[in-house]
């Protein structure tokens, strides 16, 4: 038997790893992310599956890397056949609630085959990747028949569309009533209240359903969507920091010259970086998303406060960590995607309640962790299967109670770009586009298909990650080198996973006991 009984799986949507008062940021506040990370342990070098919100999410929620479960963009659905944390639960008699987002897309044509009605019990779990609903919030766009959207008419705001309308909308001096979804009114309080936004009411959902289990085991994903855009924050928290409080815009004139990546050139031409080239843009939305995030720190405060109250701290396994980053700016962009440091690295902060972990609370670690490392770690602290012919993460209870296994000396990220216009702009039908980076702790090397060029970064003499020399001949052996693993890598994925390893124990050399006598003289 385990002493943890519960877990309590915390995801940030799109917060960059920097953003945290333990992580160094010398004007945002974050005392309670803070106080967990002294509870815990912080990984300081802990990296996504892939910069988009869909793909990092189905890595966290399968333990396995993004070529092997196919949901490789939003919007991609994950195979019906995929094994997600909440089945694994199931085998064991357990549930994986969810209160806020998941980004889980159902995959209808393999239910469809499969002939499910969509009124079956087994189509409702598998609509939402075995996750049982608590609440679901994704914070994307209008949700007028959400759970969430009913409850803010009862609140008194009256409209058919209550997110758009009030938790979106600001109101500037004249009155007049603006869209969120222009970055240029992020300096704006949110019409919503604070106790009514929805960092707000998925931390209500999540202590109420903590409260409502008594003593019962459980295992909860408490999903933010926020500091995520539409950058809009209530108030107080909407002024709550100057732009001179934010951190400097990292992007250098060498990453706009005629020799920058093609892709890197036609990313820089979205809208999004477009405008994020903008200072003026820079100096409204990096306050707001910090103001974001300082709301959501408070709000954490009211669940540790909630397991204190509930003596869970005692026998609570917490994860909190995010999908991915936020350009804000940096190398001349906006939103996420690509595979720079400030969208591939994540906050990532364990708090392990077995007596074992006592010598590691508050200490960092900088060895390489994976979102994928989800799955195992709760598993193997619920003592439950490890399902290692699936699983393709490692469990960091070894590293949480001060031990010291041989790990990985690399992370691996993916991208799916067939879906942006940059694939267009360049000439590219539709089709397979992918791109991987693979990353050890001096360079980082990313493998373009469709006759792009390969990128490399040397990190230790350009930690900003500035200059590409991806095509530099000095560096040809680095570059192969760099290659070398990523094969090694994709040959090492998990595609035999109808069977366990026990049972392909069972079934090696076993023609003769099943009757079948080849080769015999």
């Amino acid at each position: 038997m385990t002493a943890i009984r519960n877990v309590l799986f915390i995801m940030c949507d799109q917060l960059r790893w920097d953003h945290m008062g333990c992580a160094g940021h010398p004007f945002l506040r974050t005392p309670n992310i803070d106080a967990l990370a002294a509870r815990g342990v912080r990984f300081t070098q802990a990296y996504v599956q892939s910069g988009i919100c869909g793909p990092s999410r189905m890595s966290y929620y399968t333990g396995r890397y993004v070529s092997s479960h196919g949901a490789t963009h939003n919007r991609v659905p994950l195979s019906v056949g995929e094994v997600t944390l909440g089945w694994h639960l199931r085998e064991a008699g357990r549930t994986l609630a969810l209160a806020g987002k998941t980004h889980v897309l159902p995959d209808a044509r393999g239910m469809k085959r499969l002939q499910l009605d969509g009124q079956h019990d087994l189509a409702a779990l598998l609509k939402e990747g075995w996750f049982t609903l608590v609440d679901r919030h994704d914070g994307h766009h209008a949700e007028p028949d959400s759970a969430y959207a009913h409850w803010l008419r009862r609140q008194g705001y009256d409209s058919k569309d209550p997110w758009t309308d009030y938790v979106i909308a600001v109101e500037d001096a004249q009155g007049r009533v603006l869209s969120g979804w222009k970055m240029r009114n992020a300096r704006l309080p949110a019409r919503v209240r604070e106790e009514h936004s929805e960092t707000a009411y998925t931390t209500d959902q999540a202590i109420d359903f903590m409260a409502a289990q008594g003593d019962a085991p459980w295992v909860l994903h408490l999903s933010y969507v926020k500091p995520h855009w539409p950058y809009v924050a209530p108030a107080p928290y909407h002024a709550m920091y100057s732009p001179d409080q934010c951190l400097p815009v990292s992007r250098h004139d060498a990453e706009r010259g005629p020799s920058a990546h093609p892709m890197f050139r036609e990313w820089q031409n979205e809208e999004v970086s477009r405008n994020f080239r903008n200072d003026d843009c820079i100096a409204t939305v990096r306050p707001a998303y910090q103001g974001l995030l300082s709301q959501l720190d408070h709000h954490l405060g009211r669940v540790w406060d909630a397991m204190e109250r509930l003596g869970r701290w005692r026998d609570t396994l917490v994860v909190f960590c995010s999908d991915h980053g936020d350009y804000l700016g940096d190398h001349w962009m906006g939103e996420k995607e690509l595979f720079h440091d400030c969208v591939q690295r994540v906050p990532f902060l364990l708090y392990d309640p077995s007596p074992a972990a006592e010598a590691t609370r508050g200490t960092e670690d900088a060895r390489f962790v994976e979102a994928i490392d989800v799955v195992p770690t709760i598993l193997d602290a619920l003592a439950l299967d490890p399902a290692e012919h699936l699983v393709e993460g490692r469990s960091l209870l070894a590293l949480t109670r001060g031990e010291a296994p041989p790990w990985r000396g690399h992370v691996v990220s993916e991208l799916d770009w067939t879906f942006r216009g940059a694939r267009r702009r360049l000439g590219h039908p539709t089709g397979q586009h992918h791109a991987w980076m693979i990353r050890d702790a001096r360079w980082k090397y990313v493998h373009w298909t469709s006759g792009h060029r390969p990128q490399l970064f040397d990190l230790a003499a350009d930690p900003e990650e500035f200059h590409d020399i991806g095509a530099d001949p000095a560096h040809e052996a680095v570059r192969g080198a760099m290659r070398e693993a990523l094969l090694g890598w994709f040959t090492g994925l998990k595609r035999r996973t109808t069977l366990t390893w026990a049972e392909a124990e069972l079934r090696t050399d076993r023609h003769k006991a099943a009757g079948v006598f080849y080769g015999e003289w």
